[in-house]
Order: structure tokens, then C-alpha cells, then sequence
């Protein structure tokens, strides 16, 4: 298949925008616990979607892993487990940091560790990114994405010291900068590690496509496996807090969720689920079309979160109180983010 790294790159803003959007049918379940609609949403999220569409998508998927190395299996659902603890994460920084703030701090570190890791762990960092012409292309884009990313986190923190509690309070309900931002690195470094599962998955991808799958899907079955390493993680944690707090008859709309509307709580999660797995869905696609500098899909998939992480951010009026000054400074990081995707694109499109 020829590559197309223009396309590709309109496959990652279309998982871009399923990332940053995700966490937004959540805010309309009422009376549900955090650890209770995370795990129904993540039941979406890591095992019905990933294997329905993988399912629909590719041929012989059972037969496929059933005739991938252990080992190979193995190393995804690892990566997997880990990624967990970034997802884990993920969910916290969002309630005490908002949709903006948060994604860009956790995306920031994870864009550095998922792009540039994988290279380097295949030895392959020189000859593809500091050789080539191409390569250095993708490199300047790669600095630009974090240079975007700096521009919007400064942007939070200013926004930050100059609101009032009650102000914070008013934006995003638990907002705690400290709190959130100890989590954000936690969750962005582990959240690098799907990045890595992705990479260990490559041997299941030609099995795929030696089955008959096509090139856009043969990624899907390697979904499964990391998906099931974070749903191992995720379902683990959710139980301690559920047990821990006695939350599990809110499922039949008993205890504290007495009264709630446990059909639409049920249809919100499962929205905002499959909105999850459509972030990794797209990702694939459009890692399919970046040709032989694939890792640098990784880059694009994060600034193209940030950037409409960010629009959901003014669309929920995270930044209402802030300095007009301030909100400039983000609006300059989006474009230094879309600018960087544009590069990433064209280093992309030069090697091929």
C-alpha cells in the first residue's frame, strides 16, 4: 500500500477530537460515583468496542492471536497493564485540573516518552530522525508540539494564580493545581506505554494482513490485547474503591443513587466509552498512512488531543475568569500545535 501521510494525518485530528471529547457525556451522569461509571464506561472502552469492531473489521482475528507467539501476545498486554495506570490517572486529572489544563500537562510528558522511546529502543533514532531530511522535519515538528504544549500549560498556570477559589471552584468542581499536577505526570509518563504496546504488536499486524485484513485495520487486533492489559488495571482499582466505599448498589440505583436515572447514566458511559476506544481506533488508521516513520503518529495523536482538548475547555467555560491576555496565550499554543502537525505531515510525506 502507498502511504498517505496527509491522510494519515486527518485520521489522527479525528482521534484527536474522540480523546478530547470522551470525558464529556460523563458530566451527565448523576449520582454515579467516579468508580462506578469508570468502569461502566470502561467496559466500553477496553473490551466490548475494541473486539466488536476488530471483530468486524479484520479477518480470522481469533485464529490470528491464536497463532501469534506467546511472547507477542504477551508484551501488549503488558504495556497494556501499565497504560492502565496512566488511564487511571487520566480520569483524575481531568476532575481537578478541567479538560484543557489537564490533557496538556499529561500529553505533554507522554508525547515525549511515546514518540521518542521507541526509536531509540530499536536503535533506530539516528538513521530515522537525524539523518534524513525527512527526519529532521518530523524532529522540528516533534519540538514544536512541546513547545505548544509549554505555551498552553503556562497559560493554565497563570490562569491558575489569578483566580479565586471560588472562581476555580466555579470552572472545574474539585480543581486542586497541586494534586492535579502530581497526577498529571504520573499519568502521562505511564500513558506512554501504550505507545510501546502498540510497537510490541507489530509481528500482529502482518499476521493480519497475511490473514486478508486490510491495511487501514490490521491494527485493531493488537487494540485488543493493550485494551485488556488496561481494563486488568482499571477493573482492579475500581474494585478496591468500590468495595472500600460501599458504591456498588449505585448500579441498581440503590444507597446514594437512589432516584438516579440508571438508563441514561448506563447510555452516557457507553458514549463516552466507545468515544475512548475511537481515539485508538482512528489511531491506527492513521498510523497505517504514515509510511516508514510511523512512531511519529504518536506526536500528532497527542497535539491534535490537546487541541481540542483545548476548544472543549472554552466550550465548557474552563477559562471564563481568565486575563484576555491568558486566553491569547492558549489560542498561540493551539496554533504552534496545528502548526506542528502540518510539519509532522510533511517530514512524513518527504520520506515517502
Amino acid at each position: 500500500m502507498i502511504a498517505n501521510p496527509l491522510l494519515g494525518v486527518f485520521f489522527h485530528w479525528l482521534g484527536g477530537l474522540a480523546s478530547a471529547s470522551f470525558y464529556v457525556p460523563y458530566r451527565g451522569v448523576k449520582r454515579w460515583s467516579w468508580e462506578i461509571y469508570w468502569l461502566t464506561g470502561g467496559l466500553f472502552s477496553w473490551l466490548f468496542a475494541p473486539w466488536f469492531f476488530a471483530s468486524l473489521q479484520t479477518e480470522d482475528l481469533l485464529g490470528v492471536l491464536a497463532q501469534t507467539p506467546a511472547p507477542v501476545v504477551g508484551w501488549p498486554i503488558f504495556f497494556g497493564l501499565l497504560w492502565g495506570f496512566g488511564g487511571l490517572g487520566y480520569g483524575l486529572v481531568m476532575r481537578y485540573l478541567g479538560l484543557s489544563l489537564g490533557m496538556a500537562v499529561v500529553l505533554g510528558l507522554c508525547t515525549v516518552f511515546g514518540t521518542l522511546i521507541p526509536p531509540i529502543f530499536a536503535g533506530e533514532f539516528a538513521a530515522k530522525l537525524l539523518i534524513p531530511l525527512s527526519g529532521r522535519v518530523i524532529l522540528a515538528g516533534i519540538l514544536l508540539t512541546l513547545a505548544g504544549i509549554i505555551v498552553v500549560a503556562m497559560a493554565g498556570a497563570r490562569k491558575d494564580a489569578a483566580l479565586t477559589a471560588e472562581q476555580k471552584a466555579a470552572a472545574v468542581e474539585e480543581f486542586d493545581f497541586r494534586k492535579g499536577v502530581a497526577v498529571a505526570v504520573f499519568a502521562g509518563i505511564m500513558s506512554a506505554c501504550f505507545a510501546f504496546g502498540l510497537a510490541a504488536g507489530e509481528p500482529i499486524k502482518a499476521l493480519s494482513a497475511a490473514a486478508g485484513t486490510g491495511p487501514l485495520w490490521t491494527g485493531l487486533p493488537v487494540l485488543c490485547l493493550v485494551m485488556f492489559g488496561g481494563l486488568v488495571t482499571n477493573a482492579v482499582w475500581c474494585a478496591v474503591l468500590i468495595t472500600r466505599n460501599g458504591t456498588a448498589p449505585q448500579w441498581l440505583g440503590q444507597g446514594d443513587a437512589a432516584g438516579a436515572p440508571l438508563g441514561r447514566n448506563l447510555l452516557f458511559c457507553a458514549i463516552a466509552g466507545t468515544a475512548w476506544y475511537f481515539q485508538f481506533f482512528f489511531y491506527t488508521m492513521g498510523e497505517s498512512q504514515m509510511g516508514s516513520l510511523g512512531f511519529s503518529s504518536w506526536t500528532l495523536h497527542m497535539a491534535s488531543i490537546i487541541i481540542f482538548g483545548t476548544i472543549w475547555g472554552f466550550a465548557f467555560r474552563e477559562w471564563k475568569d481568565a486575563a484576555p491576555r491568558v486566553k491569547r496565550t492558549v489560542w498561540l499554543g493551539v496554533g504552534i500545535l496545528l502548526l506542528a502537525t502540518v510539519v509532522i505531515g510533511y517530514g512524513n510525506l518527504l520520506a515517502e
